[in-house]
């Protein structure tokens, strides 16, 4: 039976409209990134050293560069040896104290080095930073260190309650009000946390933007495959992925511009505010309409459409009608999720995949750990490995299909593991080679499980099974720190030999799902436990359609009430 796919073949099912549509949801995805990763620049921790009363007076006084007074004031660190400066103690001395020497300053104050008492930083610290961040203003530094963990545990945390919160609302209540909602939300949170008095209120202020932010972007997501045709759902999924990375770009440079933590986060959150715009110029989702029984709703939304792309909308379309106009509304449930055999299946492997992908991404960027040198440009460096990815993905998943890519590009990240844990030190270009297909490879499958992710639900189930299924990802988020940093202290290697194990089952799990190139979206459940039967192709089927003369044809045989995506 034709559905909402065949109505956009005769309006457009790339068109002006859905262009337009995509490129101002493009900008949403683009804005999410400060969110995801601003804790790189919010929360950098600069090289630092206690604060000593005196020394400064002292160093100018004696004449020394920044190498001397470090040599002179600040004790080693542990056994890290001389070259490394102590960030947490300090020497209990005196150092406003008169006759102090500038060539020996502790002999001539203390007499024996080894005798020099230590203690804590109790007068702050000095930062080696032109610019702040939460780090620099809350000191959050040695014993307060997990702070910094919490804050950006905070956001996970939000990100794993709003996507099961939020997807049962886009589901629930429509796509564009749950938008609106989630990006006032945002907005309102995110200024809330460049005004932040204190570093509780800072957490606070960042738990709700997190509960908002990541189910804000994937109901774009979601809209945004909801009004293309069948042939471009593909590209539109890539792409708006590949905005994310575009703002990995700009958040680069805007930090660069901006060095002070409050300043960035006001520059990346007020923008936000012009997304409500969104209330005048993106329609709610036509498909969400009809699963809901408003096809009045509906077909404004398909007129709108073909206005739009200057298109005309065959007479036959008009009158836009249910099999069974006084029939229930369909209410996702959670349990439908796991009720049927097939979509139960579906759902226990992507979530693993969403687990796999968060936990292998951000595991890969934490145990490369990006050289000290200029963070911007490791920053930038590790956003533009993947755009190499998302080119691939447009060139193989329409000729080669979902499955056997996602499985390759998870058994390359594995491989790539294992090479980097097993190649010495001394073969650094090999090394780090290795490396960057590593992470090539998991951004390959973070944009695959994207793709996937909603093309395996029905219409009533799509948001809710995505925004469900990506918990997993805000789980993998909260547990990476422990895996990379615990792991490491037994065998520096060893967190790449579990990522190795890891990847390699997901891309076995991945191969247990339906091939989905070429598919039209699910409708209803059954259309979604049937998709491992399906044989035929859309584009091969063929309607048919006898008219009697006088009659008018009834198009609720051509668009079902349960289309959808």
């Amino acid at each position: 039976m034709p559905t909402l796919d065949d109505v956009l073949e005769h309006i457009g099912e790339f068109d002006r409209f859905q262009k337009q549509t995509f490129f101002v949801l493009c900008l949403l995805s683009a804005a999410f990134t400060p969110v995801y990763v601003g804790v790189v620049f919010f929360g950098f921790t600069p090289e630092h050293r206690c604060f000593s009363p005196g020394v400064v007076e002292l160093s100018q006084r004696c004449g020394w560069s920044l190498a001397e007074q470090l040599n002179h004031t600040v004790p080693e660190w542990g056994s890290h040896g001389a070259a490394y400066s102590s960030r947490c103690s300090r020497y209990e001395v005196d150092w406003n104290a008169t006759g102090v020497s500038c060539t020996d300053p502790l002999g001539s104050l203390v007499g024996n080095w080894s005798s020099v008492p230590l203690g804590p930083c109790q007068d702050g610290w000095v930062y080696d930073y032109p610019g702040t961040s939460i780090v620099t203003e809350f000191n959050l530094v040695c014993e307060d260190s997990w702070k910094l963990d919490l804050f950006q545990s905070s956001v996970n945390v939000g990100f794993f309650i709003g996507s099961v919160i939020i997807g049962y609302m886009a589901d629930r209540f429509g796509r564009k009000l749950c938008l609106l909602i989630t990006v006032l939300i945002n907005s309102v949170s995110g200024v809330l946390v460049a005004f932040a008095p204190s570093y509780t209120w800072t957490v606070i202020f960042r738990l709700i933007q997190g509960l908002v932010s990541k189910g804000g972007w994937l109901t774009g997501y979601v809209l945004t495959a909801e009004f293309v045709g069948l042939s471009f759902r593909r590209t539109v999924g890539i792409i708006y992925q590949l905005a994310f990375t575009v703002g990995l770009l700009i958040l680069t440079a805007v930090a660069y511009v901006l060095p002070h933590w409050r300043w960035l986060q006001l520059a990346v959150t007020l923008p936000n505010f012009f997304f409500l715009l969104y209330h005048w110029c993106l329609p709610e989702s036509p498909r969400w309409l009809i699963t809901q029984k408003q096809n009045d709703k509906a077909m404004e939304v398909i007129k709108r459409i073909a206005k739009n792309n200057k298109k005309q909308l065959p007479p036959s379309f008009q009158n836009l009608k249910s099999e069974d106009e006084d029939g229930e509304k369909l209410k996702p449930s959670y349990l439908d999720l796991v009720r049927t055999p097939q979509i139960r299946k579906h759902t226990f492997i992507l979530m693993y995949s969403w687990f796999t992908s968060s936990v292998l991404y951000q595991g890969l960027i934490m145990h490369m750990g990006l050289a000290s040198g200029n963070i911007y440009l490791d920053f930038l460096y590790s956003a533009l490995v993947e755009f190499p990815a998302a080119f691939i993905l447009l060139l193989t998943v329409d000729r080669i299909g979902r499955r056997y890519p996602w499985a390759v590009a998870n058994v390359m990240t594995g491989g790539a593991c294992v090479v980097t844990a097993l190649v010495p030190d001394t073969l650094y270009w090999l090394k780090m080679t290795a490396a960057c297909l590593g992470r090539m490879g998991i951004t390959m499958c973070f944009e695959m499980v994207c793709l996937v992710n909603p093309e395996l639900y029905p219409t009533s189930l799509r948001n809710l099974g995505v925004l469900v299924c990506s918990s997993m990802c805000d789980i993998g988020g909260i547990m990476t720190p422990f895996i990379v940093y615990r792991l490491a202290e037994l065998w520096h290697e060893l967190p790449l030999v579990v990522f190795a194990g890891i990847a390699v089952v997901g891309g076995g799990l991945v191969l247990l799902l339906p091939e989905t190139k070429g598919k039209t979206l699910p409708e209803t459940i059954e259309d979604a436990e049937n998709m491992h039967r399906q044989e035929r192709r859309k584009e091969n089927t063929i309607y048919l359609q006898i008219l009697t003369s006088g009659a008018v044809p009834n198009w609720t045989q051509l668009l079902h009430p349960r289309s959808g995506w």
